[in-house]
């Protein structure tokens, strides 16, 4: 089965135009990651490379460089900060896995199942440090801020959601929460510094990183539900994940506000000991409580909400590209 999240008025957004749009930028944020990989410790290259060109989106990372040309930004400082973006997106990623125990990502073996969690762990850390060596090089102080407040921020929120695993009474307003700083806090600043290095006053720089927020929220909240609705193929990692890792995410927390005693009982069990073995009756209990339609909707809110808080923005291709972005966001099956 697959996600029917789009409108049926919404034609579909075909995101490698809009990578071809972004290609010259992407094509020097691409080589200057690969720069600043470069270590002469080995498994620092193996494992960075690994999992950099392991077939990402490069989303947050194209984010800067999108705010940054619809803002009018001529100088090529957002290729550093969206290579920043990129590293301290990696690093969560090697950490998360580690925490997740997970196996497989976008398809491949993730880092930590083939190197260890110890080397994932420790490459993860070199990557944080990177950036912010790379950050620093930047010169500016509003843009130091910004990243050291977001990434304080993310482990805030890889700590939030640490106390929400296997707790069934976990809030829709707890997870949102958790979703806010572990995933759109750094949309939200990856489409901000492009304010910032563009000069942009308040007004601008709130409205993209509005936009980045919404963004961010609409594209962990799709994650979520294709957990459940995805083909495997597609999805590039395993199935009922979330559920196996015990994580009451918004299709399970809809449900158990819906469901019949029974129903929320056995969701409820089912979190506590994360068990992937009960995905099919799970599955079965979300639909009937109309749990995916409704977290696909709170993904189409708050993509359109994006999409508002572009309006104060000149209009241009990369404005336009923003916005399918962010319908891209619900469309996406992957």
């Amino acid at each position: 089965m697959s996600s029917t999240t789009e409108s049926p008025i919404t034609p579909k957004i075909d995101f490698k135009a809009i990578q071809q749009l972004m290609a010259p930028a992407m094509n020097q944020v691409d080589k200057k990651i690969l720069r600043e990989l470069n270590s002469d410790v080995v498994l620092i290259n193996q494992i960075g490379s690994h999992i950099v060109n392991s077939g990402g989106k490069r989303l947050r990372p194209m984010l800067v460089a999108l705010s940054a040309c619809a803002l009018g930004y001529e100088g090529n400082e957002h290729t550093t900060l969206a290579a920043v973006i990129e590293f301290i997106h990696t690093a969560t990623l090697l950490h998360d896995d580690v925490v997740d125990e997970s196996d497989m990502r976008r398809g491949d073996d993730t880092a930590n199942a083939i190197w260890g969690n110890a080397a994932s762990v420790l490459v993860g850390d070199f990557l944080h440090s990177r950036s912010f060596e790379m950050m620093v090089s930047v010169n500016n102080m509003p843009v130091m801020d910004l990243l050291s407040h977001t990434t304080n921020a993310i482990a805030e929120g890889e700590v939030l959601q640490l106390l929400n695993i296997n707790n069934p009474d976990t809030s829709e307003t707890q997870y949102l929460e958790v979703i806010r700083r572990k995933t759109a806090k750094l949309f939200e600043a990856a489409t901000q510094l492009g304010a910032i290095l563009a000069n942009k006053d308040n007004d601008i720089q709130m409205a993209v990183a509005t936009y980045g927020l919404h963004l961010g929220n609409a594209f962990q909240i799709m994650d979520d539900m294709l957990d459940y609705t995805a083909e495997l193929a597609e999805l590039g990692k395993n199935l009922g994940d979330d559920l196996a890792e015990g994580k009451p995410t918004l299709p399970l927390i809809h449900a158990m506000q819906h469901g019949t005693e029974q129903q929320v009982n056995f969701i409820k069990e089912t979190i506590k000991k994360g068990d992937r073995d009960a995905y099919l009756d799970i599955l079965a209990i979300i639909k009937s409580t109309g749990s995916l339609e409704y977290t696909a909707k709170f993904a189409d809110e708050e993509a359109h909400k994006a999409i508002d808080a572009l309006s104060i923005l000149p209009n241009s291709d990369y404005k336009k590209a923003m916005e399918q972005l962010a319908l891209f966001s619900i469309q996406r099956s992957y």
